[in-house]
């Protein structure tokens, strides 16, 4: 069920930045997928508690649990936040003539660190874990950048301002996700948590 979540997330995530892009409006699609997102993690949690209440794990089994409730909820996070990229273009309108460099950019990041969490789980893969939660600073301060623009009157149109920083939230958010799945990763193969920001 997880590998099946990380699936249908890094495809959500990415038809989201292809309609934001395009401008072709496909909400409705990427909401149903959020939806279905949402379904498979109380899944995943019903599965969990089941194991847990008929077979008592301990020690590295329920470290295992823990991590996949924890992971699936990120995956879900993903639904959902491409759906609120995809909404973007409902709420602001037309932006073909907006400058999409930037967005891209981040995106382009945010979905190479959703591919290395799913690799770094499906492997147990610890320093790729880790490696995605070095490329969460990137992402950050893309958004940043964003929201200074913005406050400081530094853009000159402000429907396309304000469409790339609520995008670059919604990536920063999907980024952070990312970081906590290559965490649950750490915690399944060594029993340690890194420290969040």
């Amino acid at each position: 069920m997880l590998m099946d979540m990380a699936v249908l997330s890094e495809k959500s995530v990415s038809a989201s930045i292809e309609a934001y892009a395009s401008g072709k409006n496909r909400a409705e699609e990427i909401r149903s997928w959020s939806d279905e997102l949402r379904q498979l993690q109380d899944d995943v949690s019903e599965l969990a508690i089941d194991v847990i209440t008929r077979y008592q794990p301990v020690a590295s089994d329920l470290r295992f649990i823990k991590a996949a409730m924890e992971i699936s909820y990120g995956f879900s996070r993903f639904g959902r936040y491409a759906y609120d990229i995809a909404d973007v273009l409902e709420l602001c309108g037309d932006l073909h003539v907006c400058d999409k460099s930037v967005v891209e950019l981040t995106a382009k990041t945010t979905k190479e660190m959703i591919r290395m969490s799913v690799e770094a789980f499906s492997n147990r893969d610890v320093e790729l874990a880790r490696n995605v939660q070095k490329l969460d600073d990137f992402v950050d301060d893309k958004f940043r950048e964003s929201v200074d623009r913005v406050i400081n009157e530094q853009v000159g149109d402000i429907q396309c301002a304000v469409s790339e920083a609520l995008i670059l939230r919604y990536l920063e958010r999907i980024s952070d996700h990312s970081s906590y799945i290559g965490d649950s990763v750490v915690y399944i193969v060594t029993g340690e948590r890194t420290p969040r920001k």
